[in-house]
């Protein structure tokens, strides 16, 4: 690959390499005049001494003089050649964008600034489009060749760079063998990268051929860039160390085999993995034709499931029904969609043309949930049961019973029927997160008013199915008149549910009518339900009267032992089997049992975790006393730890600065596959909140990431996400597309990932370098900014950004 000039050993002047051809050429001519003069020597010979009769000394002659003027002119045109050539430089992607400015003489340590938010101060190239292809191929140093040589390049000021950059890599190193030491080093000193702009391979002398667009400043910055980008991949020992293999992965469960009656669903092959191959690319996408129209969920807007349903008494149309095939069509905008308003300020109030519908305006107006005001929609705060305010039901539910220390020991909760999620938005204040979560019915569009609000919420309802939790995860969980009817199910299964659920010594708040009116229905439920919590062992620590909002709550305990369960005189509801899996969840019928409080020190849930936020960084207890091995094949509680500490340099030193996005416009997060959570952990101190999905097949680490004080749930990518269209401003998957190629094809989960993330979002990818190519096309078919794309050897990253773009034609009915 050509560098550019050359820059001269122990200068700054630039000198043009001879073109290959023109030395040829010249070559030929040296040996033409060679000959002539032989020729001319034989001429002088004879005219000297008559008629040649003393051939072999006239030749002797003639080859003397011959030979001694093509050394001479071999000598000169060594020297020509040795003096216009110098060994171009070796470069790592600090130094890439290094000035060659021939008049105005830069520092060779600088280059154009390519983050975002500099625009003003980029090249031409740069400010048309911010693509960026760099792409890393294999180290093609010859073998012997000193590594020494490398760091120690002949050009002014590039041996203090190559120090610096190896200086801030020493913290890293710390524990590295030798080997994984040098493979890092060949990283960085590989002379065979390459930058893709605007599409198009350019070699770094054609980027530097406009000297006036570049200045000291801007070349600094690109120095910085470059070494970000360093951070895009794990190096060295972490690349060895975040490789999972299925010997070790064995020793941990997952939902799948967790979830006994969905193995079978797993096991039958997907149809999308045979009727869509992968390197379909060129498909040409269609706007999904459903009624749902822009508010599409395949799974929750199944019509033709729906229909076949023998019941809906236990909310069975309000479950998952998902589709055979995964849609490969995308969902239309609503007219005058606009770029969501940025958090904080949207918790108070949206665009209405992003979420346009106004029924629950008319429905719930006069309880404060929400208002229209011109282009807007607003939330002052209220609900049902706090139409003065949440901010006072929640100093309400604290000052009940003290013990609850929102944002100390109360971190993580659970919002049962949240309607607009006023609850959970106003709870990040204490810092608590909320996993809030409603179905998807008359209360219209509820859950995608909380996500455009910059609230997490989740479509999901209290049926016939275990919520995608896992057991004893939640710290308190809250029902504020959430219209479950806990005390008329069949043994109380879906109070039962949320004790699977709640944390031995965890809360239930239960803010409804029942609890302070005197109705002969209200009466008649509150004994029921004392009669319930009372067989389930749970403990009243609190009934409240709110005189401002006018409504009473009741706050009950889940045991913190077994000692209860062993002494009750009835026993109904009885206490789970054995075998019965408390954490499968994905697609499990609800159980009329409970499951007793763990006592073994090395299983989740037996004790309390740490205060938060000691708990983000606190290895969990059961993994520091179990001998288990870690998904990534050490000891859990080092893997743990290592995880976490990969993830805060990746973000610290990459996500947060070297992609260019500006995350002042970030705040609905997702990590499609997280291991530990170390990603959601990393982001603690900006202003987002992250979704950590675990997936079905994955080894079942959820439970570790709620022990975090962080959130998410399960789920299986072959199917769509329980969230509306234009949720979430970034996806991020780490060796998630390439697992799920042969269960169901890349397409079908490219446009679910297409159809939940927001115009101008972005998604970052973490794969295999042969995946990474083939998002890379289908993100380009359907017109997304490709803003960098990265590869070294079989690894790679990708940074996308969806844009405003829709195709006009529908598809064919579904």
């Amino acid at each position: 690959m050509a560098y550019g000039n050359p820059v001269q050993a122990g200068g700054t002047s630039l000198v043009t390499p001879i073109p290959s051809s023109y030395q040829a050429t010249e070559n030929l001519d040296n040996r033409n005049n060679t000959q002539k003069n032989c020729f001319r020597c034989e001429e002088m010979a004879s005219d000297k001494r008559g008629p040649r009769n003393d051939t072999r000394k006239s030749s002797s002659y003639c080859s003397g003089i011959t030979i001694v003027l093509f050394v001479a002119f071999c000598l000169i045109g060594v020297w020509m050649m040795t003096s216009a050539t110098v060994v171009p430089v070796e470069f790592s992607l600090a130094d890439s964008n290094r000035s060659e400015n021939r008049d105005n003489n830069l520092p060779a340590d600088s280059g154009p600034d390519l983050s975002e938010g500099n625009s003003g101060n980029k090249p031409e190239e740069f400010k048309e489009n911010p693509v960026q292809r760099i792409e890393e191929k294999p180290n093609r140093n010859e073998e012997g060749s000193n590594d020494k040589d490398l760091t120690s390049v002949p050009e002014n000021g590039s041996e203090k760079t190559m120090e610096r950059i190896n200086d801030e890599l020493d913290s890293e190193n710390t524990g590295k063998d030798e080997n994984s030491q040098k493979v890092e080093e060949n990283y960085l000193l590989d002379g065979s990268d390459s930058i893709t702009i605007n599409g198009t391979e350019e070699n770094f002398e054609k980027m530097n051929d406009n000297p006036e667009s570049e200045n000291t400043e801007k070349e600094k910055k690109s120095q910085e860039t470059g070494q970000k980008l360093i951070e895009n991949l794990p190096d060295g020992a972490q690349a060895e160390l975040l490789n999972e293999t299925s010997t070790q992965t064995r020793s941990w469960l997952t939902q799948d085999t967790e979830s006994k009656n969905e193995k079978e669903k797993i096991q039958n092959s997907n149809p999308n993995s045979l009727s869509i191959p992968d390197k379909k690319f060129s498909h040409s996408w269609k706007l999904c034709n459903v009624t749902a129209g822009a508010d599409y969920i395949p799974c929750l807007d199944n019509v033709k499931a729906i229909k076949k349903l023998r019941s809906t008494k236990h909310y069975e149309h309000r479950e998952r029904h998902c589709p055979e095939l995964g849609p490969i069509c995308l969902v239309p905008l609503p007219n005058g969609y606009k770029s969501p308003i940025k958090w904080p300020i949207s918790r108070d109030k949206i665009w209405y043309n992003n979420v346009p519908h106004t029924q629950l305006v008319q429905y719930k107006g006069h309880q404060n949930w929400i208002k229209v005001s011109g282009e807007y929609l607003t939330f002052p705060g209220g609900g049902t049961q706090f139409k003065h305010g949440v901010s006072h039901y929640i100093e309400v539910i604290q000052a009940s019973h003290s013990d609850i220390a929102w944002g100390k020991r109360t971190r993580v909760i659970l919002d049962v029927g949240c309607g607009v999620a006023s609850f959970g938005g106003y709870l990040f204040d204490k810092d608590v997160i909320t996993m809030s979560f409603a179905p998807k019915d008359e209360h219209e569009a509820q859950v995608q008013f909380a996500l455009e609000r910059g609230i997490p919420a989740i479509s999901a309802v209290m049926g016939t199915k275990r919520l995608p939790f896992p057991s004893a995860v939640f710290d308190a969980i809250h029902c504020a008149r959430c219209r479950v009817p806990w005390h008329i199910e069949a043994g109380g299964k879906l109070l039962l549910e949320l004790n699977r659920l709640l944390r031995p010594g965890g809360y239930f708040v239960w803010s409804a009518t029942p609890v302070y009116q005197k109705l002969q229905e209200d009466v008649a439920i509150w004994k029921s339900m004392s009669a319930l919590t009372k067989s389930m062992c749970w403990k009243m620590v609190s009934r409240t009267k709110d005189k401002v909002n006018g409504v009473g709550l009741a706050i009950f305990q889940k045991p913190s032992d077994n000692s209860c369960y062993e002494t009750r005189m009835a026993t109904d509801p009885p206490l789970c089997e054995d075998t019965d899996d408390r954490d499968a969840s994905w697609n499990v019928p609800l159980q009329t049992c409970m499951h007793k409080v763990p006592v073994d020190p090395t299983v989740h849930g037996a004790q309390w975790p740490q205060e938060w936020p000691q708990r983000l960084v606190e290895v969990p207890y059961w993994l520091k006393k179990s001998s288990k091995i870690g998904v990534y094949g050490k000891q859990a509680s080092y893997d743990f730890q290592t995880d976490y500490e990969h993830w805060k340099r990746v973000v610290s030193k990459s996500y947060l600065n070297g992609l260019g996005i500006d995350w002042s416009t970030v705040r609905n997060v997702m990590d499609m596959r997280a291991v530990y959570g170390g990603f959601a952990a990393a982001l603690r101190e900006m202003q987002v909140w992250v979704m950590n999905v675990v997936t079905t097949d994955s080894p079942d680490t959820l439970p570790i990431i709620y022990e975090r004080g962080l959130f998410g749930l399960y789920h299986d990518w072959c199917e769509s996400f329980s969230t509306y269209p234009r949720t979430y401003d970034l996806l991020h998957a780490d060796n998630l597309f390439s697992q799920l190629k042969s269960r169901c094809g890349l397409l079908p989960v490219f446009a679910e990932v297409d159809r939940i993330l927001r115009p101008e979002g972005k998604l970052i990818v973490r794969d295999k370098a042969e995946t990474i190519s083939e998002l890379e096309a289908m993100a380009r078919s359907l017109n997304w900014e490709v803003r960098m794309t990265y590869t070294k050897d079989t690894e790679g990253l990708l940074c996308v950004q969806k844009t405003l773009w829709r195709p006009t034609e529908f598809e064919a009915n579904m």
